[in-house]
């Protein structure tokens, strides 16, 4: 099978698009191998016009169904496992053995976050543990909150960020922060308060969590939210030899395009804004570069 363009990834970024790239009569191909990063989150806030009560899956579908419309647009549920360059493009290998070539490749494969590791996280993640305060913040807003980073000034910057939203806000670690006295300073005009217990567990407690500290009194919070980095959560990129800065995101053009001619990444992967109104937009500019990029070889 050969196709002009290929996707990997069917979240918000390669169903963005798929949709630009089937209103240029192209022949593409969209492979969703049904893992996402927001899999587990109830709702999608700040994308315009899905801000109150439409959830990722449900946004998926509504995007699905656009696509139906345009003929030159397949979506394939399935994963790629392998992906390498040859003279005319890509091929790229599915979990179930098919080989696929394109002349152009968008992968929109997204970004897997680091969990904390403390007890009880896994069991609250995306409903009182949540790392993106831009998608879930106002809605606990002016409310006792918790910020779990990591013990340095790099941490307290995230706390400070969280600030925006509460100035209650307990700024924890997993082991005792060594804070710059100009961060705390600074901190503490924010209404942000240092634990320097180490943080061990977490507990659903009525409406938010209650923390368990090494030591000591426990404290309850409406919401934790969490900043720990992460990666890639694929590395057909890598292999394909696309340049990374040194955080491990591809480095991308302003069309989205890679180091790697014909090779564009769009989304969570590139690690600049993770929303999924951004996402969407990424994949949109990779679609308009992607057609040109075409229009070239042709």
């Amino acid at each position: 099978m050969r196709v002009e363009a290929a996707i990997v990834g069917g979240g918000p970024a390669g169903l963005s698009a798929a949709l630009v790239l089937g209103r240029c009569c192209r022949d593409v191909v969209v492979f969703d191998s049904g893992e996402y990063r927001n899999a587990d989150t109830a709702r999608i806030h700040g994308f315009l016009t899905r801000d109150r009560d439409t959830s990722p899956e449900q946004l998926r579908a509504i995007a699905r169904n656009d696509l139906e419309r345009y003929p030159t647009v397949r979506m394939r549920n399935e994963m790629i496992v392998e992906a390498r360059k040859i003279d005319q493009g890509f091929a790229l290998l599915t979990k179930g053995g098919e080989q696929i070539e394109c002349d152009a490749l968008l992968l929109a494969t997204g970004f897997r976050d680091k969990l904390p590791a403390i007890a009880g996280a896994l069991e609250l993640h995306a409903d009182l543990v949540v790392p993106c305060p831009y998608c879930d913040a106002w809605e606990v807003r002016n409310q006792p909150l918790a910020v779990f980073s990591t013990p340095d000034d790099a941490g307290a910057e995230y706390a400070n960020v969280i600030a925006q939203w509460s100035r209650d806000i307990v700024f924890c670690s997993e082991r005792r922060p060594k804070i710059s006295d100009a961060m705390r300073a600074h901190l503490a005009t924010r209404g942000v308060r240092i634990e320097h217990r180490e943080l061990r567990s977490v507990e659903r407690e009525g409406t938010g969590l209650r923390l368990i500290f090494a030591e000591g009194e426990t404290q309850w919070r409406r919401m934790m939210f969490y900043h720990l980095g992460g990666e890639a959560a694929s590395n057909l990129a890598s292999h394909l030899g696309a340049k990374v800065d040194d955080r491990g995101s591809v480095i991308v053009s302003r069309g989205q395009e890679s180091s790697v001619s014909g090779l564009f990444v769009a989304g969570d992967a590139t690690r600049d804004v993770l929303q999924a109104v951004v996402a969407a937009g990424e994949g949109a500019s990779a679609a308009v570069a992607i057609n040109a990029h075409l229009c070239r070889r042709e």
